[in-house]
């Protein structure tokens, strides 16, 4: 019997652009599919919490993990550093759960390298209006922020190519049924499919 792995999905966004809430909510709605929490040295937001979030860490720590090899990949975003562990992302792949990465474009050509195969879905605001309005509502950012992740966003957007998938978060719940959309189909392909009907299958084809 062949064992069922689970896919690798990579969600990014420019700041702002609501990819940590729509990856929640198809985590909240959808079954055998986990949120791989990355490690960070900035400082905690109201209301995160410590493994639920982020793994918050030092610079120092963190960069003990870097020399380790502990990280798939890491990167440096507004003077802060994010990484994602290595033994995290297998041991819930080799368990057959699917997971997500919620990690900027830098982040997502790392992965790819390393697992050819890993699915990826960009998110697009449909304004950048409406971009910087999500970003002053936060509330989280002084106005000299507020601009450099502007201009930041408008090279993140450029980027958009290099991702299999692209959705509109223009209304939360159409651009949540769309990432749901994606990986239910995923999940149907044929290579991956067959192995989790492999009874039915092994029935259906048998000589009566």
């Amino acid at each position: 019997m062949k064992t069922l792995q689970g896919a690798l999905w990579i969600v990014s966004a420019p700041s702002g652009g609501g990819k940590t809430s729509l990856v929640r909510e198809l985590v909240r709605r959808m079954d055998d599919i986990v949120i791989s929490i990355s490690h960070t040295t900035r400082a905690r937001r109201p209301g995160e919490v410590d493994g639920v979030d982020y793994f918050f860490v030092d610079e120092s720590t963190f960069m003990q993990q870097v020399d380790h090899g502990d990280f798939v990949e890491y990167a440096s975003v507004f003077n802060h550093f994010y990484g994602t562990s290595h033994s995290q992302i297998s041991a819930h792949l080799a368990g057959g759960m699917d997971v997500v990465l919620d990690i900027d474009w830098q982040g997502a050509g790392q992965i790819k390298s390393l697992f050819p195969h890993a699915n990826s879905i960009f998110i697009l605001p449909p304004g950048l209006d409406v971009l910087q309005q999500r970003l002053l509502g936060r509330k989280q950012d002084d106005a000299r922020t507020i601009i450099h992740r502007m201009q930041r966003a408008r090279d993140e957007l450029s980027h958009f190519a290099e991702f299999d998938y692209l959705i509109v978060n223009d209304l939360f719940e159409r651009a949540a049924d769309d990432l749901i959309a994606i990986v239910r189909a995923d999940r149907l392909r044929q290579a991956r499919h067959s192995i989790k009907e492999q009874k039915l299958l092994s029935f259906l084809l048998s000589k009566q």
